[in-house]
């Protein structure tokens, strides 16, 4: 397995990535080809711990799309890159998946340009993997297509689907549609419409969740327009932030909470792994004609190194080519349903 990781993107800078690939390498069996300024990723190297370095390699490039700069125009001017080489590999078949903290915007248009879509996906999106009370939930869109049309809607529980089952191991995921009530009716013109694309598909759909039932873990699948979901994203980490410091500051307010942390700091070790967003990686774009895995900018060496795995595992249970399959069913149950509807009409009349 060969992954491609953009080694100039993020704001840590690439000594924390080039750790993270360096991880990578020594927990699993696969490589890592570093895309970035080959003197400075050398430099990082050597001063680095013991690897193998027959599995790490670098390919030079002498351009960086700047986290603030837009995304279309960046690609377009800088192709020299290391996020527009990185997925020219990709689709050259030099690699086998492409990982990147840089500029989210960039990194999903390089895909696209030099991947193109899945067959009949309308439009890829960012998936990305929340923990719950019980197994994590992946919640698609959030933050890709921020105006969604119902079909995207499905396209994306769809392949959200796919995810699960190949990266969690669910089988027949749970399927939801984020809304401001569970009933039936409930929710904007958008998620009405895609309730009922929903009902009458093949995917296990068990109608629209609220958002406090998101960490629940009743479902497996959650869906919603990238809007939405980049708000629920970014509501989340915020939240665990607030929740780690409101805690340590209670903490240190008094010696008997310092003696009872000291009791319970194994389960305060478990929670606080267990919210991390870092051991889930990064997020996967799904929809694209290859895998590409986006994480966050201030990524630190776990979350890098974890986002590789699931780049490896994501082409490893081929995810892409379950999103086809069911891509291919859901279509074919439509098209039974239309004719199955035709008939009824002509028998009436």
């Amino acid at each position: 397995m060969r992954i491609a990781l953009d080694s100039m993107g993020g704001d840590r800078g690439p000594a924390d990535i080039v750790d993270g690939a360096i991880q990578a390498v020594t927990e699993a069996d696969l490589s890592v080809t570093l895309f970035g300024d080959e003197e400075k990723l050398t430099a990082i190297l050597k001063r680095s711990g013991p690897y193998d370095t027959g599995r790490i390699d670098i390919v030079h490039t002498t351009e960086v799309v700047g986290m603030g700069e837009s995304p279309i125009e960046a690609i377009r001017r800088k192709r020299d890159s290391s996020i527009v080489v990185a997925f020219k590999r990709l689709k050259d078949g030099e690699v086998d998946a492409v990982v990147s903290a840089g500029n989210s915007g960039a990194t999903m248009a390089a895909a696209v340009r030099s991947l193109g879509r899945l067959k009949n996906i309308a439009r890829p999106g960012i998936a990305s993997i929340f923990p719950t009370l019980k197994k994590p939930v992946v919640m698609m869109d959030v933050g890709a297509n921020v105006d969604c049309r119902p079909k995207h809607l499905l396209q994306f529980g769809l392949m959200a689907t796919a995810f699960s089952e190949g990266i969690i191991g669910n089988d027949r995921p749970r399927v939801g549609v984020l809304s401001i009530g569970a009933e039936q009716g409930k929710g904007n013109s958008l998620v009405r419409k895609a309730d009922k694309l929903f009902r009458d598909s093949t995917l296990n759909y068990i109608g629209n969740i609220e958002g406090s039932d998101t960490f629940k873990g009743d479902v497996d699948v959650i869906v919603c327009d990238g809007f939405v979901g980049n708000v629920s994203l970014k509501i989340s980490e915020g939240l665990a932030e607030a929740m780690t410091t409101m805690l340590r500051a209670e903490i240190n307010n008094s010696f008997v909470a310092k003696l009872g942390y000291l009791l319970a700091r194994g389960a305060f070790a478990r929670f606080k792994k267990r919210i991390d967003y870092a051991e889930y990686g990064g997020a996967p774009l799904l929809g694209l004609n290859g895998t590409g895995i986006v994480c966050h900018g201030r990524s630190n060496p776990t979350a890098i190194k974890n986002a590789i795995h699931v780049a490896a595992e994501t082409v490893q249970n081929k995810v892409n080519e379950r999103i086809v399959e069911l891509m291919a069913e859901i279509t074919e149950s439509s098209e039974d349903s239309a004719s199955s509807d035709d008939n009824k009409q002509e028998g009436t009349s």
